[in-house]
């Protein structure tokens, strides 16, 4: 049973460091939320770390810029795990071929191809259309308000060929501010359904937190699983990770799920246990929003 809480400061004492989701927690794609900002801050200020792990395609300078516009200051975090920043990294080493086809707004995922000097002899890559690709690069959807079933067709041909697809956020949706769009996650998953194979590096899977532990190593801390807190709205994203890598996680109650959770102020206890049950989810705490 999770344990609702009214403050991150609650609960947060005996962890050492934090892995935080962004969107929905901190901010809402649009603007920075004020209170998760302060309890960050706060956070760090009594000697805590906090890494924010994110589902974003963009590398961590963008991400970091990003979040300059959103009015996050640079005084709420220490540093910055992206799922784009795993799945750069296997693109370079050939997960899916040196000619990719690339699915996403290249103004804004161009960055995904910048190269990533960490890998010896990385694989030269090449944009190519799909009829001349070895895999598929996906970074979300051409048209983030339409059916992923539009790509069916193109799907179809990729699946024939035997491409992988590379998918560098697994979030299957996110709420721009009050609009809720598709990600590269939706994608991958109806690739997956049309028995395809889609390689996954953010939140729920193992890269994305070998990744933040790295982080966290870059600033010169050791620190065990079980002082670290997760925190995130997503339940088959940021929850799940979290168990699976056997961490504690605090489930923000008022990002993705706040009309099942009946979230205002506060989840609804009946609502929220009745959702998680539903989702098979048991994060180890919960609350309206992080503060």
């Amino acid at each position: 049973m999770t344990r609702i809480i009214e403050t991150l400061a609650e609960v947060s004492t005996p962890y050492r460091a934090l892995f935080v989701d962004l969107w929905g927690c901190v901010h809402n794609g649009i603007t920075a939320y004020p209170e998760a900002v302060a309890a960050l801050q706060t956070y760090r200020k009594n000697g805590g770390i906090v890494v924010l792990v994110t589902n974003s395609p963009k590398p961590r300078a963008g991400v970091a810029e990003q979040l300059k516009q959103f009015g996050v200051p640079e005084d709420a975090y220490d540093t910055i795990a992206t799922s784009g920043d795993s799945a750069r990294a296997a693109m370079f080493t050939g997960a899916v071929g040196d000619k990719v086809y690339f699915m996403g707004e290249w103004q804004r995922d161009a960055g995904f191809f910048e190269p990533l000097h960490v890998i010896d002899s990385p694989v030269d890559i090449t944009r190519v259309p799909l009829q001349e690709a070895t895999g598929i690069v996906c970074c979300g959807p051409f048209d983030p308000m339409a059916d992923p079933e539009v790509n069916r067709a193109d799907f179809l041909y990729a699946k024939q060929k035997g491409m992988k697809l590379l998918c560098a956020n697994p979030d299957i949706v996110v709420d721009r501010g009050e609009t809720r769009e598709w990600c590269a996650g939706a994608l991958a998953r109806l690739y997956s359904e049309m028995g395809g194979e889609s390689l996954y590096f953010g939140k729920p899977h193992p890269p994305i937190y070998d990744l933040a532990r790295r982080r966290l190593a870059e600033l010169g801390n050791d620190i065990a699983d079980g002082d670290i807190l997760a925190i995130g709205d997503g339940p088959h994203t940021d929850v799940a990770g979290a168990m699976g890598e056997g961490i504690d996680s605090l489930f923000i109650t008022g990002g993705l799920a706040a009309a099942e959770t009946k979230t205002s102020h506060q989840p609804d206890p009946e609502a929220l246990t009745a959702y998680l049950e539903k989702e098979e989810s048991a994060p180890t705490f919960s609350i309206g929003r992080l503060r």
